[in-house]
Order: structure tokens, then sequence, then C-alpha cells
């Protein structure tokens, strides 16, 4: 027997088969079995890093809250690879490589930075690796705005609530065939597709009919409302006593909050405080609730605060102004980009109505229903939460009725709202009547704000609120 070459690992190659004279397998003894067959070259596929880009606003680091992919995934261009939380919002990686995902770089709640890698994706060494950053990034976009993917050569239009939805479902939207506007891909065009997959039959997707209101007379009773006091009820959560202490990194939101109130400090506070009787207020929300809800929107109090609000800054634009940092220049604001702080799960976040001086309210109260949903879910994006020029704090949703709000730099105003509670007042006859009362406190920049303009401003924001018809003649 003559071998020109032996390739002992799990296979033994035959180079030339003119140097094979006699082949007798039991003269070749080893000491573990091995299995005689021909073998070509195979092309091995490429690993690339995916590293994560810069993603702007001197951010350098983010935790990873969320993997959408495990390592053997398969992914194509523009598939999600995972969301991370800044300081400032929480952003969707998503993948500009077809290929196979080999390796995650980090867990869930770890801090990822900038420039460093996020993946090893596998790809197909034939098709090259573009030079260029190696991350994509999606925020969350808004109400008028949708994500743009360009799939096997068309480009698909789904709005991110849609894109994840497939994305739990395992749907490429190169599959759906979109039913919207320039064949945008909708929720129901998802759940059609859904159904033919499985078999399952959906009920028909209500239709935006206008339906007249019904009348007082016609409509049924209501049911009474439970006006006892309410108790506060413990979070249902498992206490449990380690004996020990517990040291946490201060990141996300948390971290955000940190920055903001330390600049804060520096800023002289100025306090006011007013009560504002909102009795024709309530009456007029619960004629109007029902048209809002008949639009698809939750019709709450705080889009008649924050248009008044927006009125009184057209009389005390200095109000929505900011200082620089040497306090030599002051910067009046056109838009009136006002700002509702929001309790979330992952802490304080304060995004804002943008340009309310040409929104009605029912327009804000379309733009707060959007923010409440991403700011839930945390998926505001950046633009959400960046830009504020006056802002509102709606502390009374949990309870109190004064506060001390601290102002968000650079701004100069911040309002704190309590809740509304019934109390005994006396009209002008001197009787005693139920009242619909709120409570509300002001904190101002005192560098430029005299304690006249803001309670001039608070009088007037509040005869918006307490005469809501008086409101009308200055709308626009």
């Amino acid at each position: 027997v003559c071998i020109h070459r032996v390739r002992s690992c799990s296979s033994i190659r035959f180079i030339k088969s003119k140097y094979v004279c006699v082949f007798d397998k039991s003269a070749l003894k080893f000491s573990h079995q091995q299995r005689l067959f021909r073998t070509s070259p195979v092309s091995c596929g490429q690993i690339v890093q995916f590293k994560l880009s810069d993603i702007g606003e001197g951010i350098t680091e983010v935790t990873v809250k969320e993997w959408y992919i495990k390592e053997g995934d398969s992914v194509s261009q523009f598939d999600s690879i995972c969301e991370v939380q800044s300081d400032k919002a929480s952003v969707t990686i998503t993948s500009r490589y077809d290929g196979i995902i080999r390796k995650l770089h980090y867990s869930i709640d770890d801090i990822a930075f900038v420039g460093k890698p996020l993946v090893d994706i596998e790809i197909d060494a034939s098709k090259g690796v573009a030079p260029e950053e190696d991350v994509v990034e999606t925020p969350p976009m808004s109400h008028e705005e949708h994500t743009h993917q360009e799939i096997k050569g068309h480009k698909t239009l789904a709005t991110p609530a849609v894109r994840r939805l497939a994305m739990e479902n395992n749907i490429k939207l190169s599959e759906i065939v979109g039913t919207g506007k320039d064949n945008r891909i909708l929720k129901e065009d998802i759940l059609n597709y859904l159904a033919k997959q499985t078999g399952a039959i959906l009920p028909p997707s209500p239709k935006a009919e206008i339906v007249p209101p019904v009348r007082k007379t016609e409509a049924a009773p209501a049911a009474p409302k439970d006006k006892a006091r309410r108790i506060p009820v413990p979070v249902s959560r498992p206490i449990a006593f380690s004996g020990k202490d517990k040291t946490e990194p201060v990141t996300g939101f948390q971290k955000a909050m940190v920055k903001t109130m330390s600049a804060a400090l520096k800023i002289p506070h100025f306090g006011y405080s007013d009560e504002i009787d909102l009795t024709e207020l309530v009456q007029l929300r619960e004629e109007l609730k029902p048209l809002a809800e008949i639009r698809g929107v939750k019709l709450s109090f705080m889009p008649f605060f924050i248009k008044a609000a927006s009125l009184g800054l057209l009389q005390y634009p200095i109000l929505n102004a900011s200082l620089d940092e040497n306090c030599q220049n002051v910067t009046y604001k056109a838009s009136h980009n006002i700002g509702v702080a929001m309790d979330t799960e992952q802490g304080l976040i304060v995004p804002n109505v943008k340009n309310v001086q040409v929104c009605s309210v029912f327009d804000i109260a379309v733009e707060l229903n959007r923010l409440q949903s991403l700011g839930s879910a945390g998926q505001l994006g950046t633009s959400d939460l960046t830009g504020g020029t006056f802002t509102l704090s709606n502390i009374g949703t949990i309870g109190g009725t004064y506060a001390k709000p601290v102002i968000l730099p650079p701004e100069v105003a911040i309002g704190a709202l309590g809740k509304i509670q019934v109390l005994p007042r006396f009209n002008g006859k001197g009787e005693v009547f139920k009242a619909q009362i709120m409570n509300v406190s002001w904190s101002a920049d005192h560098r430029i704000i005299d304690g006249a303009t803001m309670a001039r401003f608070s009088n007037l924001w509040k005869s918006y609120l307490e005469n809501p018809a008086s409101m009308l003649l200055d709308l626009k």
C-alpha cells in the first residue's frame, strides 16, 4: 500500500489514485473508527463584529434592555437586533447584514459602549463587507413618520408597533402585502396573514365611521360612581429580607435625572401657588369625552391645561424662554413645546407636545395618547424627550395637592398640578356649593422672572380654565 497523503481528522483523503496499489481495510488500524469518502472544499462564512455606532446627543454608553435574537438565529437586513436604553431614550438597533448570529457580547441589563461589538454575525464571504459603520439605528418615529425598510429590492412602510408585531410572530414584512396608503403595512394585514397561516377566523376590523352623539335623554343611565375614599393598595411584590446591603449602578433615566437635577440646583427657584375652580371645565369634559371616544381618543383634563398654558405663554413669552450658561442672553422660543412629566417603570420621563400654539385641544389629546402609550412601553424616541420649552407635572394623578416642582434646564418655568377635590365654596350670593378645586404650584427662574410676572401668568391660565368658553376667543 502506497499512500501519498493521509489526513486523519475525520476522513482519509487520497490525492492521487495512481499512488494506491493495493488497499486492504484490515491493514489500517486506528484507535477510533474512520469513514472513507470523498471531500470537496467548502467556503466558510466571514465573521463580522457588529458594533454600536454613535447614537448622538453625546451618549457613550447604553443599557441593553431586550434581545430580539439569539445565537444561531438567521437575520436579514433591517431586522431588529436589540433594544437599548440611554439616559435620553430607548432605541432599536437593526441589522445591516444577512447572516447568522454567532455570539452575543452582552446580556440583558449589561452596559454596552459606543464603538464596541454588540454581536458577531457570520455572513457569506463572497458578498463582501461594507467598510462603513456596522449598526443601523432606528429610533421610534412620530405618528406622521414611518419606518422605511429596504427588503428584497422594494420599500416597505410600517410603523414600529407593526414591525414589533411582525417580529414577535416571526413574520418577514417582505411577505406581507400592505393595504394602507402607499402600500403601508397595517396591523390588520399582519393579523390577516396570521389567520391564513393558522386557519383562524378574525372578526372584521371596525371602520372609522362618524357616529352621531347620543342624546342625554336616550342614553342609558350611567352606573353610580364610587365616591368612597380610595385606600392605597400596597404593591403586590414578595418582600424578601436578605439582611445585606445591595449596591446598584445608576443607569438609564435615573442617570439623566441625576444630571438634570444637579444642573437645576444652580437655578434660584421662585415658588407661587394658587387654587383653581374647575367646576365648569369638569362639566365640559364630561360632554366632550364621549365625542372623543368615538374618534378613538381618550380625553383627559391635561389637554385643556396644556392649551391654556400655551395661550398664557403668548402673553408672557419670558416663561417660554431659556437663559444661556453665562446668564448674558435670553432666547425666546417660537414654539411652545410643552412637556408632561410621566411616571413609568423606567423612571420619571418628560416627553413634550410639539408646537402647542398651533394645535387644537383634540390635537393635543391625540398626541398625549401617543406619548403615553409609547412611554408605558418604554419606546419613546429622542425627539419626543428633547426640545421642551415649558413643563407641567400632574402629580395629582398619584395624590397630593401642593408640590415644589424643580425646573428642567434650560427651561425657566414649571408647574405642578394637584388632585381635583370636591370642596365647599361660596358663590356671589353667599351660598355654599360644591366646587371642583385643584391646586397648582409654579416654580420660576428668579434670575429673569419676577414674582409679579409669574402671578399674572397664573391668573390668566386660571381664568381660561375656570371659564373654558373664554378660550374660544383666542384659539387658533
